[in-house]
């Protein structure tokens, strides 16, 4: 299924670069942060293959991603940083991926954090062509896959006036109480998105949380 929309956009680059996947450095734990033990976390070799360059992992750190905070597509939902998790990694490339995980007090609020994030995910199309009247934004629906509580993948496609494209894979998944989303993104378009092996990455992501 493939949603596209046209209404209007982002502010400077494009949808996925302005959105937070200008990654590379790793934070102090902040104030307020996360104490309780962090989930587990996809290490470099988990990521989808790099034809030209090896993955680099950066440290698993508590708190808000300062890019998830500014980024259309999570920052209402994973921005706050409260019983959270991220990991950052990176290639010598342009290819840039990161993992956050958020701990939930119950089922029930786990449930609902991941049907957010999912609805989020959906809006976020509108989102960035409002935002930016110079930003195209194509969604794709790859479907849902069947591990632990469940997983939904999906492509995000972003391309300026001025040819700028940008490709992302994002997906959600949950095990018990524990939310994790994975963020992949290259210049590109949908053909050039690793979607099989992100399936895997993502499945993966979810076994490794407990």
């Amino acid at each position: 299924m493939s949603k596209r929309t046209r209404a209007g956009t982002l502010t400077g680059l494009t949808a996925l670069t302005a959105a937070g996947l200008a990654l590379g450095s790793v934070l102090a734990v902040p104030a307020g942060a996360a104490t309780v033990r962090p989930p587990g976390f996809l290490s470099a070799a988990d990521l989808p293959p790099h034809p030209s360059s090896s993955w680099t992992a950066g440290k698993i750190t508590a708190g808000a991603s300062p890019d998830v905070e500014v980024d259309r597509c999570l920052a209402m939902v994973l921005g706050d940083g409260r019983n959270s998790w991220y990991r950052d990694f990176r290639t010598d490339l342009d290819t840039s991926a990161r993992q956050v995980s958020v701990e939930l007090s119950s089922v029930s609020a786990a449930k609902g954090r991941f049907s957010r994030v999912d609805r989020d995910i959906k809006s976020c199309p509108a989102w960035i062509e409002q935002a930016d009247p110079e930003v195209e934004a194509t969604l794709k629906d790859y479907g849902k896959l069947n591990v632990e509580e469940g997983a939904h993948v999906y492509g995000l496609h972003t391309e300026t006036s001025w040819g700028a494209n940008d490709i992302r894979l994002l997906s959600v998944g949950r095990d018990g109480t524990t939310v994790t989303v994975v963020d992949w993104g290259q210049l590109g378009d949908f053909g050039d998105a690793p979607v099989k092996a992100f399936k895997k990455t993502t499945v993966r992501a979810v076994n490794k949380l407990h």
